[in-house]
């Protein structure tokens, strides 16, 4: 990192603090404190929904993932305007009518208090952990590139959000969104336009070897259950998530709560809808160039460069160095077979082509195998590291390859992204605890200011566990995945919950509150037996279709004892 990308990083970190401080300072009444006024427009609210998604994870993991796995990761988001469309016609106008600060006081509304406390209960648990990851997540990925120590990371991430999330509130976390929204897309763009222009073959060229390759396989009809990501996952057990998160989760409910009206509300999350989608295609999409550019340029056998570095220090440098040769080899002759595949796509030679992807993958496939010892020497050399490195792979082409001042603001991007997400986790934990915990429950009666007091008390509390959370967490298979799990194994219960509200009328409190414990129950067994068995059935699901058997369970078992109750 140059004077000038130090120059940028935090310049850009100080200038969105500063003016989310600026724009808020003041604010004396939970109203505006909760839903910043109530007087945002559709675009905000839409910028919000988005960069309350896009945490440092969606920047960090979904690029390496386009390398590692190509681009099929984006019929994850094939449902998202599908769910949408049902928020917005069934969810938005319930929470308007009751004007609700939170989405579980509709809860106690139409069932009682304790099935409103145990939805919030489990939202937060989910999201207070989920707020440690999304700090956790950028901060070991930081630490390593910048060389800076892991717990200084994380709670320079965490004091940086509590700030002006503490300071403003809804109001400062939807303000600031925008300005990070802004530099998010804008540096990945031009990371996105820098690599394209770096590649030594034409555009149209690229994209045939990335095709060949495998790296754009952008749609799978195959019905797999087993399998996280294809068609049929994003458009049933995907829109189950959705509908949960966006429907469901206060981090996102406080965002479109804000909305000066009904209808601008539901612009902002049909913007969300619209975009969200084209947004993760271009952020695979540069991942995938990425891979096409180590084609042609000598890739690092291993990606984290800390422990390359750990490793030619250690004992077993003559192994490594050795390694490394023959990694060297194989790109060498992989890179002749590319220029073969080229000419066989230009003549139109299928036989050709057959052949040269036939030596390509071979060759490949001598690379992994020297990765795959590469790494069994580093944790031979240090039995703790963790060596799954493709978290590692777009920001060590950012700083090996981009110019000055770009790497800058690309590190920006990742702390902008980590700060949006935690943001909006803070301030959606605090308000919930507050309205429904120590509100309904605990202090009943107390003037508005003791209560904004609270929140702003609450909203630090959880920012300070999330970053010893982050602090103690340990690194999990993929980053983008871990927050995708840690989700599922609790919105499928919240969102049957919302579910019966809405469309059961006939069935009462207890009834799905006893189902909301079975059905959760349910998920914990399978996932902890994913990839086994019970009872002698084996069971092998991905874990997206956790949020739709969640959501059926309540479902199933309220009706079920509602009616028994009713015999």
């Amino acid at each position: 990192m140059s004077s000038i990308d130090w120059l940028v990083l935090f310049g850009t970190l100080i200038a969105i603090v500063g003016f989310g401080v600026y724009k808020t300072y003041g604010i004396r009444d939970m109203d505006s404190y909760i839903r910043g006024q109530g007087n945002m427009n559709w675009w905000t609210i839409g910028l919000s929904i988005m960069a309350t998604q896009a945490s440092a994870i969606t920047f960090l993991s979904t690029p390496g993932q386009a390398y590692e796995d190509g681009m099929r990761f984006i019929q994850f988001y094939f449902g998202l305007p599908l769910a949408m469309i049902i928020l917005s016609v069934t969810f938005l106008p319930i929470y308007y009518k009751l004007k609700v600060y939170t989405a579980y006081e509709f809860l106690e509304d139409r069932f009682d208090l304790k099935t409103r406390t145990l939805a919030a209960f489990l939202f937060l648990i989910q999201r207070g952990l989920a707020a440690g990851i999304t700090i956790y997540a950028p901060a070991i990925i930081l630490s390593t590139l910048l060389g800076w120590n892991l717990t200084f990371t994380n709670v320079f991430i965490g004091v940086l959000v509590i700030i002006y999330t503490v300071s403003g509130g809804t109001k400062a976390v939807s303000i600031t969104q925008k300005q990070q929204m802004g530099i998010m897309m804008g540096g990945m763009i031009l990371a996105g336009i820098l690599v394209i222009q770096m590649l030594p073959i034409k555009f149209t060229e690229a994209l045939h070897v990335a095709g060949k390759m495998d790296k754009l396989n952008i749609v799978n009809f195959e019905l797999d259950l087993a399998d996280r990501y294809n068609f049929w996952s994003g458009m049933t057990a995907a829109v189950f998530l959705f509908m949960s998160y966006f429907g469901t989760d206060q981090s996102q409910v406080q965002r479109y709560l804000t909305g000066s009206s009904l209808t601008q509300s539901r612009m902002g999350l049909m913007m969300n809808g619209l975009l969200k989608v084209p947004m993760q295609f271009v952020i695979l999409f540069i991942g995938v160039m990425v891979f096409v550019f180590y084609q042609y340029f000598q890739p690092p056998v291993v990606f984290n460069k800390v422990q390359m570095e750990q490793l030619e220090q250690s004992a077993y440098r003559e192994d490594y160095l050795m390694l490394q040769e023959e990694f060297n080899q194989a790109f060498q002759e992989k890179n002749q077979q590319l220029d073969y595949l080229l000419k066989a796509v230009e003549a139109n030679d299928e036989a050709g082509i057959a052949a040269s992807k036939s030596q390509i993958e071979l060759h490949a496939a001598h690379q992994e195998k020297v990765r795959t010892e590469v790494k069994e020497l580093i944790v031979k050399n240090n039995p703790s590291a963790e060596t799954r490195d493709t978290d590692y792979v777009f920001m060590r082409f950012v700083m090996d390859y981009l110019p000055k001042g770009v790497v800058g603001l690309l590190f920006a991007v990742i702390f902008s992204a980590a700060m949006s997400s935690t943001a909006s986790e803070l301030n959606a934990l605090g308000s919930t605890t507050t309205i429904d915990v120590y509100k309904r429950s605990v202090v009943k009666k107390a003037n508005q200011y003791h209560y904004l007091i609270s929140s702003k008390m609450f909203t630090a509390i959880w920012g300070i566990f999330a970053i010893l959370f982050a602090t103690y967490a340990t690194l999990f298979e993929n980053l983008i995945q871990a927050v995708n799990l840690l989700g599922s194994l609790f919105y499928g219960t919240i969102l049957g919950i919302f579910v019966v509200g809405f469309y059961m009328k006939w069935v009462k409190g207890n009834a799905v509150f006893i189902a909301a414990f079975i059905a959760e129950a349910i998920i914990l067994l399978i996932h902890y037996n994913n990839g086994g068995s019970i009872l002698g059935i084996p069971i092998d699901i991905g874990f997206l279709w956790y949020n739709a058997i969640g959501c059926i369970a309540v479902m199933v078992f309220a009706a079920l004892i509602q009616l028994l109750k009713r015999n």
